[in-house]
């Protein structure tokens, strides 16, 4: 793990390549896991607020489910994440011509909304992990993703590379330009 400013990072986000490759595997990211996706206290509200214009763009099962239970939960970790339709699907996750997509920026996209989506699937393959002192930055390696890793490799584009728009959205362009810095020098001491 690697100290930077305020975060510890996990030296694979330097080490490992990656590119989603939605062709391959259709954003089955947004169907696939325990639990929905994870979300910041802040992003409730946000999300409350856009809500409504959200909702056109989702099934009706998933209005179903965000009427009945709400679009968020706690998990057994009492963390916030999305609810899931059949405990399954994202409540946001909308499938077109094959692929999953995300709800909320579809609405985004479309300029309906200024909220583009959780920073958790933004930042994905990072996961964030609160520390007492930090944010810990951590590589999450999901089999799933074997082929963004496949593209990733052939491109020779680094995890924090691939990722540079939301971790300038999460930490700022000051610490992103700091973290490159950060990533040449460990990779230049590892050769």
């Amino acid at each position: 793990m690697i100290l930077f400013e305020n975060t510890l990072i996990s030296e694979e986000i330097f080490e490992e390549e990656f590119i989603c490759n939605l062709s391959k595997c259709k954003g089955i990211c947004c169907v696939e896991g325990e639990y929905g996706a994870p979300l910041e206290e802040e992003e409730i509200g946000i999300i409350k607020h856009h809500l409504p214009k959200i909702l056109p763009y989702l099934s009706e099962e998933a209005k179903q489910v965000i009427n009945d239970l709400d679009f968020f939960e706690t998990d057994p970790d009492n963390d916030l994440v999305t609810s899931c339709v059949n405990g399954r699907d994202c409540v946001f996750a909308v499938k077109e011509n094959g692929v999953y997509a995300c709800a909320i920026e579809k609405a985004f996209n479309d300029k309906v909304i200024d909220f583009q989506k959780p920073i958790s699937c933004h930042l994905y393959p990072i996961r964030l992990e609160k520390l007492k002192e930090y944010t810990g930055i951590n590589y999450s390696r999901w089999n799933i993703c074997n082929d963004a890793c496949i593209l990733g490799k052939k491109e020779n584009t680094k995890v924090y590379q691939f990722l540079k728009n939301p971790l300038i959205r999460k930490f700022g362009k000051d610490w992103y330009d700091g973290l490159e810095f950060v990533a040449i020098e460990y990779l230049k001491s590892t050769k």
